[in-house]
């Protein structure tokens, strides 16, 4: 995530994009959310993303509405299940556990690549998620670290043996 350029270089990268968009709906006086953390996480490198992209300021308003129909439906499956734990993979830089009225007890947990999560623990120093937030840096794709340890064994292929996440 720390290419100068305003090319896409790795996927992660569209956390920045995503970023930038929600802080232009939370600039709005009439926004359908407010993510006060936003624009930081977006960066420069958000401006120059968004910049290079022919038609970039196009895919904003479909990306502002998935946010906001997210949020309602994070909130009413939190509300109506009695949801105590939140698993939201490739997290990128989602600043839901920021942002949103949760509960105190509500347990967050973001997983994503190493450096996203360390750029976003950088990023948001010194705020306090609403809920119990743990975050974990892990390549998702690599599927024999992405298993519990307690499933891990000499004798369990992954092809055979099949997680939610795999």
């Amino acid at each position: 995530m720390s290419d100068a350029s305003g090319q896409i270089q790795h996927v992660s990268d569209t956390a920045r994009w995503v970023a930038l968009y929600r802080a232009m709906e939370s600039e709005r006086p009439d926004a359908l959310f407010r993510d006060p953390y936003a624009r930081k996480l977006a960066g420069e490198r958000g401006e120059r993303i968004l910049a290079s992209m022919r038609r970039g300021r196009a895919w904003a308003w479909p990306m502002i509405v998935r946010t906001a129909v997210l949020d309602e439906l994070i909130l009413r499956t939190i509300d109506r299940d009695g949801v105590d734990t939140v698993l939201n993979l490739a997290a990128g830089l989602d600043a839901r556990p920021y942002r949103m009225a949760l509960r105190p007890s509500l347990r967050w947990i973001e997983a994503d690549f190493p450096d996203v999560i360390a750029y976003k623990q950088e990023q948001l120093r010194g705020e306090r998620p609403a809920c119990l937030l743990e975050q974990e840096g892990i390549d998702l794709t690599d599927v024999g670290r992405r298993r519990p340890k307690s499933r891990r064994s000499p004798r369990t292929s992954p092809r055979r043996h099949r997680s939610a996440a795999g």
